[in-house]
């Protein structure tokens, strides 16, 4: 028996009722995970279509996802746009070749991605819109470690180019060099759980408006820096305002400040005689910080701190006024040394780190950029090591047993000097960009280091390698991304 016609549209209209509160419910869902949010709407549907890893595209999850105009916060720029040497280790700044003993360790693997990697194609969009949807979870509450995960081919290029910046170190300006490759350019970072998104120069300058920041440091501080004014400079030309015990920046606009000093062990240094240790020779006070960047601590609203490879330079340990040890040197009628080197950069971070937590008129952020690693393959930068012909992220991460130590040493008095400074411990930050970076091997000047179009950059007929530079870095390339994790913690520090 057939349904009255009155009944079936009564069951239509509740199918529809039913149909409309469900799609209700499930919308809601979206804007609850999405409210608040620091992932911005452009960024998320670059992220989207064009796929995390370089790959395939998925046009419906983004229009989805984005038509609930829920994303707040900083914008990033779209793809395709773009913001409009050493040869030994001396006392001076201008020595920049860093000595770094290299060790074999274990080996680990990280899997990493090639140009063209596509997404899996066999998930649906409402799979990928959820693992979206919850990566916008994440990054909302403040708990994505932008530390954890892998590069990807970004084919909307670097933030400048060596022709749009006017200051990039000669060493470091590769295609200026004759550098054949620019792959390195394009590799950006993408963390696990969120997005980092490409650096946005004019809400840096406002962020910072009528403050310091500044860089505390050896030549790979000078690196950072100099990557950062690049990227600022597409959209404000700074004044240079340096003087000889620092370089100083400063861009009108906002009034804000971009400063460096050197300082090869961020402890205090001197040539003087101390007991045995003879005069000329590098004493390092591991338990002194250096007065060359403590005397202008109160002035800085952020300081960024880069320091160890200065340790595998010859100098002699200080502790309490005694010589405790040293790095190739060491008298044999003095017995055995009570500290090496790796024991002694642990020392000088816990110090240097506590004596600028602990200072009473500094009310800015500390960041320690954890050990940048270098790439010298067959030896160090005098023994023949080598990183030529690398022209993209290594899929295994091969591990350095002396950057492990190194950067364990690091954050070992990271730590102690957190606990050391008790409440005043929040002033001090870890930019962990070790382990990221261990697969960078790109991005190295390589032989690439001058603008001689005789140079070698080839072995020669006795197979050895022409001098290379494995420690600094590419400008543009991958140094720049730590401008962008560097510019994510000072929002979270700084924009509350």
């Amino acid at each position: 028996m057939q349904a009255p016609a009155g009944a079936g549209g009564i069951r239509q209209l509740l199918l529809k009722v039913i149909v409309s509160a469900v799609a209700l419910v499930l919308a809601l869902v979206v804007i609850s995970l999405s409210v608040g949010s620091s992932l911005p709407g452009a960024s998320l549907r670059a992220y989207l279509t064009t796929g995390a890893r370089g790959g395939s595209k998925n046009d419906a999850a983004a229009d989805f996802l984005l038509s609930t105009r829920v994303f707040q916060g900083d914008q990033e720029p779209l793809p395709g746009t773009v913001n409009s040497s050493e040869a030994s280790l001396g006392t001076r700044e201008d020595d920049r070749n860093m000595s770094v003993p290299v060790a074999t360790g274990d080996t680990d693997t990280t899997p990493k991605l090639d140009e063209g990697t596509t997404l899996d194609s066999s998930k649906s969009s409402s799979d990928f819109q959820r693992a979206v949807r919850v990566e916008v979870l994440v990054c909302s509450t403040g708990t994505c470690d932008l530390y954890r995960g892998e590069w990807f081919f970004d084919s909307s290029g670097p933030l400048y180019t060596n022709n749009s910046c006017p200051l990039i170190t000669k060493t470091q300006n590769c295609q200026a060099n004759g550098r054949p490759d620019k792959g390195y350019e394009n590799w950006r970072w993408k963390p696990e759980k969120c997005i980092l998104p490409r650096f946005d120069a004019r809400k840096f300058l406002e962020l910072m408006r009528g403050k310091t920041l500044a860089f505390v440091g050896d030549s790979v501080a000078r690196n950072q820096m100099e990557s950062l004014l690049c990227i600022l400079w597409q959209v404000d030309t700074p004044v240079n305002n340096g003087t000889k015990r620092m370089q100083k920046w400063i861009f009108r606009s906002t009034s804000t400040s971009i400063i460096r000093i050197w300082s090869s062990w961020l402890v205090h240094r001197s040539v003087e005689a101390v007991e045995f240790a003879p005069q000329g020779l590098d004493k390092v006070f591991l338990d002194m910080p250096d007065e060359t960047f403590m005397e202008l601590l109160p002035s800085f609203d952020v300081l960024v701190l880069s320091s160890g490879h200065w340790f595998a330079k010859r100098s002699a340990y200080i502790l309490n006024g005694n010589v405790v040890g040293g790095q190739l040197w060491w008298p044999r009628e003095a017995g055995n040394m009570q500290m090496n080197n790796v024991d002694g950069f642990a020392v000088s971070v816990e110090t240097c780190l506590t004596a600028v937590a602990m200072n009473p008129n500094f009310k800015g952020i500390a960041v320690l950029r954890t050990y940048s690693p270098d790439h010298y393959e067959g030896g160090a930068w005098n023994t023949n090591g080598s990183c030529t012909g690398k022209v993209k992220p290594l899929d295994e991460a091969v591990r350095n047993g002396f950057t492990n130590t190194m950067y364990e040493k690091q954050v070992a008095g990271f730590k102690k000097a957190v606990q050391n400074s008790g409440e005043h411990g929040s002033k001090l930050k870890l930019m962990d960009i070790t382990e990221p970076f261990a697969s960078s091997v790109d991005g190295h000047p390589g032989p690439y280091r001058s603008a001689d179009p005789n140079k070698k950059t080839q072995r020669g007929p006795d197979g050895r390698p022409p001098p290379q530079d494995c420690l600094h870095w590419c400008m543009p390339g991958p140094v720049d991304t730590w401008n962008e994790m560097l510019f994510e913690t000072i929002k979270r520090e700084l924009a509350g």
